[in-house]
């Protein structure tokens, strides 16, 4: 299943995944940092999981982000 993105604006970028039951969200802080979170809901083909992680460094999030969107692809 594939990813889109569902969101993007000043503060936040999201992608959504095609089932619509994995997301992944890059967030901007007010001290210029950056939050990049994976939630995928319970009644996903995969496992249910709940990630965060902070950044300093905007690249350094969207790797994260484009991480695991890989990991979380699911074949169709």
């Amino acid at each position: 299943m594939s990813w889109s993105l569902g969101r993007e604006d000043d503060t936040i970028t999201e992608w959504e995944r095609s089932d619509g039951y994995a997301t992944v969200r890059l967030r901007e802080r007010r001290d210029g940092g950056f939050i990049v979170r994976l939630d995928v809901m319970e009644q996903a083909a995969d496992e249910s999981t709940y990630e965060r992680e902070r950044f300093d460094d905007r690249d350094a999030a969207i790797a994260r982000a484009e991480t695991w969107r890989e990991e979380r692809t699911i074949e169709d």
